[in-house]
């Protein structure tokens, strides 16, 4: 699908989000230069996982976010803060009381790179 024609509301699309009561599953909402702009509700602790096709940034919208790191400290994030994990870095989100992100990663990036599992999935649009 191409990007969108017109403005997309976050707030709006959290809010699917919330009636479809599922964590770890990206949705995509904007394409841009071979990025997907998604957002996302997290609750608990993710796979250990890394992106090999790119960075992946990580905009917490609500509630706070720890990124681990396995080569370095941990990186704990709050509303309106970002962060992002290099190319390769392995990474584990946990955020034990949830959160709403918006991601940005390389178009066709897969949510858990090169770890796979049950957690995987393709960023349908929202």
């Amino acid at each position: 699908m191409a990007r969108p024609d017109k403005p997309v509301n976050l707030a709006e699309k959290l809010e699917k989000l919330e009636e479809l009561d599922a964590y770890w599953t990206p949705k995509t909402v904007m394409e841009v230069n071979g990025l997907e702009l998604k957002v996302s509700r997290f609750k608990g602790e993710f796979v250990w996982h890394s992106h090999t096709e790119g960075d992946e940034l990580f905009l917490v919208l609500r509630g706070t976010l720890t990124i681990e790191l396995r080569d370095r400290d941990a990186v704990r994030l709050g509303p309106g803060e970002l962060f992002v994990v290099p190319k390769g870095v392995e990474h584990r989100p946990v955020t034990p009381e949830g959160c709403d992100v918006v991601l940005l990663d390389p178009e066709g990036a897969l949510n858990t790179g090169d770890a796979g599992g049950a957690l995987t999935r393709d960023a349908e649009w929202l």
